[in-house]
């Protein structure tokens, strides 16, 4: 109960504070429900029945008052409260609270949402009293929301009506073991209302289908990312993480730019993940003397939007001493700039869909 009293508190003091001239603001509550994708043979035992629950946000529209707002169609920006009902004793009964973006399409008809923030799982694993849970290892977990929704606003005064297709994701990065996560797909049907009864026009400063003129030369960029994780093997213990970066970017316009670089990682889990195989599995030929660290090079995305920016990252192990989950490696997450140069970066790393960890970083771009 505390969790769900402290996220209705957050999200209406954001209300209570966020209306100003330039935007006006309207909420949306959606009933789910659907059933848990099975991504992993692992979870089959926790799949028995269709998951359900509500999701209520607050939103604020934007009118081209900023030139990003008009680059990116007029988006919606806001908070999100999530309760999901996963309908298995096992798992529990989710809540989560997300920072969100709403992108339109198709004359505004067409709503994509993605939002990132985090759960709180009353019922994780536990080796005496929930041993069966294997997809949550711990209370607080990361969680991602993707909603694709056809739209329609003022219906009826300030109520409007959307409906379409929802993915909830739940993984705690590998903070701590067993992590097998889960990911609920669902169809859902909601009701908007309008605060505001009068919106601003849209603005239009930057001519429709115009391309900006803009250019940069190359950028060279260093980060340090770090935080904890353990193996797969449950109990095995948390341990530090260290990765150096350093990469180049070549803006190709004005929302996006392409990097290639080199990473260096230092995860100290794979020192104990190391001497467990050389000592329990001698069938695999691990000696024991291995080198814990790997370094990988990799090709890059980066979607500027305001001073936030959506990075992703394809990567290939060129040192890699130790096998773990493959040489192909997968980065993605958000960046904020604090200014020009410096920022902060928040990244999950994996393998296919096997996550490795949840870095924070910061970083400086010359």
């Amino acid at each position: 109960m505390k969790p769900f009293l402290i996220y209705t508190f957050l999200i209406l003091t954001l209300i209570g504070f966020s209306q100003d001239k330039q935007h006006t603001s309207y909420v949306d509550v959606n009933y789910f429900k659907g059933n848990i994708a099975l991504h992993n043979n692992d979870i089959l035992h926790l799949i028995n029945g269709h998951p359900e629950g509500v999701i209520l946000s607050w939103n604020k529209k934007t009118y081209g008052f900023n030139d990003w707002e008009q680059r990116f169609n007029y988006p919606d920006y806001g908070v999100t409260f999530s309760y999901q009902n996963l309908k298995n004793k096992v798992l529990g009964k989710n809540t989560s609270l997300y920072a969100h973006y709403n992108f339109y399409f198709l004359n505004r008809n067409l709503m994509f949402r993605i939002g990132q923030g985090i759960a709180y799982v009353p019922n994780p694993y536990n080796k005496e009293k929930n041993y069966r849970n294997i997809a949550y290892g711990s209370h607080l977990l990361s969680s991602t929301l993707v909603i694709l929704n056809y739209k329609k606003e003022r219906i009826i005064d300030n109520f409007g009506l959307q409906a379409g297709f929802s993915l909830l994701h739940y993984s705690n990065g590998n903070v701590k073991a067993p992590n097998a996560s889960t990911n609920t797909i669902a169809f859902n049907l909601g009701v908007t209302y309008n605060l505001d009864t009068e919106e601003p026009s849209y603005i239009t400063t930057i001519a429709d289908g115009e391309k900006e003129k803009f250019a940069q030369p190359i950028k060279y960029n260093f980060v340090f990312r770090s935080g904890i994780n353990e193996s797969d093997v449950v109990g095995s213990g948390q341990y530090p993480f260290y990765i150096v970066s350093a990469y180049a970017d070549k803006r190709i316009n004005i929302k996006s730019a392409f990097q290639v670089g080199t990473d260096v990682f230092f995860s100290n889990f794979l020192k104990e993940l190391i001497y467990y195989k050389s000592i329990s599995f001698p069938e695999e030929n691990v000696s024991g003397d291995e080198d814990y660290k790997r370094v990988g090079v990799f090709v890059g995305h980066e979607l500027f939007v305001n001073k936030t920016s959506i990075e992703t990252q394809l990567g290939y192990y060129v040192y890699y001493p130790f096998d773990f989950e493959g040489k192909t490696y997968l980065r993605i997450g958000l960046k904020r700039y604090i200014n020009e140069k410096w920022f902060g970066a928040l990244t999950l790393k994996t393998h296919g869909a096997k996550a490795e960890a949840i870095e924070l970083g910061i970083g400086v771009r010359l």
